[in-house]
């Protein structure tokens, strides 16, 4: 089957059928991410020691920031091209492609090089201590030097994504995740390299991978291929890009901000163990989230490819069956942090102090997850379709708008007991705000059904 049927496809083939060929791959990469990320942190906290597992959770929002401005050029370019391809403009659809690599060549290696600039300062901004900072600096150093091969290799999948490729995108991340784990064992067990070696075999499996999906571009057979004139920047598909880019953007932007308060009251009130122990419960609680990422990245082509053809009552069917799906996820992972904490825990360490820390913290952090899943695909819906002012206030409100608030209010009155308690008060107020605003928007679909 060609490329073009295969797009064509997204109009016409049963929803439940495409959500599971396109969500499924995702879900899988995903899956191989978060194993990829669980397993890079045993290493560091079994071989390297329970204070790096802190000097690492200090690198968070570091991660997030640059997170941010990938998602802002990748997510953006994937949901414009998805509903380019509804609309048939091909030509659009691959100057988007070439626009998607200048912007992440031009963004990767801006932040990457500003960042190195004052490193130090940024971490002890982000909470590092005298004691994780130096853990904290070997780490982020090789990340940022490598910051634009991870920028062009999360563009590059989410461009597959939205090309069709839904399989392709999921065997890129995984030969990172194995090439990953394979030069983790190289770098940290037989070389001692420690966490520094950590940093290593994530760009150097990015950057392998990289080259693999460009040699996918460059073949002229493909609807979207690399070639000559689409690679200089174009106003109008910029500000598109940007446009829906926006709204991930400024979630992973507003999530480094929280996790800086965070770590920062969890060093003022438990000290540097409690922001370890907030690394582990965050390792576990993401696999749950990357596995509703993975199935928000098999709605979002359904999704805008079936809005840019007016398809409404096929766009609101994914959304329902995504919905069903997340929530059983979350649902799969709270679960799990209710009834067998200690062993998700003992993955990362053998220190007490560090595994009661982080049994009480995962209880607490997932407390929640049944009721978030729904919250998750709905904002992400809305920036699936373009509407950028809702998608940014839902990416807000959980954030900023609630979690900090309540990151400044609870500490004062309860200690370290506020600090783990504002997380789960905020998903439940988020998740009641993003279904009342659901609601609307379905009574509206339904009058241009």
């Amino acid at each position: 089957m060609d490329n073009k049927k295969a797009t064509l496809e997204l109009g016409t083939k049963p929803v439940g059928k495409l959500l599971a060929q396109y969500a499924l791959p995702a879900i899988i990469a995903m899956t191989a991410a978060s194993l990829y990320n669980i397993i890079d942190r045993v290493f560091i906290g079994q071989v390297v020691g329970p204070m790096a597992i802190s000097g690492l959770a200090i690198t968070f929002p570091f991660m997030n920031l640059a997170a941010a401005f990938g998602a802002a050029v990748g997510v953006g370019a994937s949901t414009t091209i998805s509903v380019k391809l509804g609309q048939k403009d091909y030509e659009s659809a691959e100057n988007i492609l070439g626009n998607t690599i200048t912007l992440n060549l031009i963004i990767g290696l801006a932040f990457g090089g500003i960042c190195l600039l004052f490193l130090d300062p940024i971490l002890r901004f982000f909470g590092a201590s005298d004691a994780t900072l130096p853990y904290a600096r070997d780490f982020m150093q090789v990340i940022l030097a490598g910051n634009v091969f991870s920028h062009m290799y999360f563009g590059m999948n989410a461009v597959l994504r939205a090309a069709s490729k839904p399989r392709m995108a999921m065997f890129a991340t995984i030969f990172t995740v194995a090439m990953n784990i394979l030069l983790d064992v190289v770098f940290i067990l037989w070389w001692h390299w420690g966490i520094k070696g950590a940093a290593f075999a994530t760009i150097i499996s990015q950057v392998l991978a990289l080259c693999w999906q460009m040699k996918l571009f460059a073949n002229k057979n493909e609807l979207l291929h690399l070639k000559r004139g689409i690679y200089k920047l174009k106003a109008n598909l910029v500000r598109n890009i940007v446009s829906i880019g926006i709204s991930p953007f400024l979630m992973n932007a507003c999530a480094c901000v929280i996790v800086i308060f965070i770590n920062n009251q969890l060093v003022r009130f438990g000290g540097d163990m409690a922001v370890g122990a907030y690394g582990v419960a965050n390792s576990i609680a993401m696999i749950f989230v990357m596995f509703v990422i993975g199935l928000n990245q098999g709605m979002q082509p359904i999704a805008g490819y079936n809005y840019g053809a007016q398809q409404y009552g096929r766009m609101m069917l994914v959304v329902k069956l995504s919905i069903i799906t997340a929530t059983c996820i979350m649902l799969t992972g709270w679960a799990l942090a209710m009834f067998a904490p200690y062993y998700c825990a003992r993955m990362f360490t053998t220190d007490p102090e560090l595994i009661n820390g982080s049994i009480k913290a995962i209880k607490i952090i997932m407390m929640m997850f049944p009721l978030i899943g729904c919250q998750m695909v709905i904002t992400n819906f809305f920036q699936c379709i373009g509407k950028v002012k809702i998608s940014i206030f839902l990416s807000l409100s959980r954030q900023l708008l609630f979690l900090l608030p309540l990151l400044v209010l609870l500490p004062n009155l309860y200690g370290i007991n506020g600090v783990w308690a504002s997380m789960p008060t905020s998903d439940l107020i988020s998740v009641i705000v993003a279904i009342s605003i659901m609601t609307v928007y379905l009574r509206r679909i339904k009058k241009e059904m």
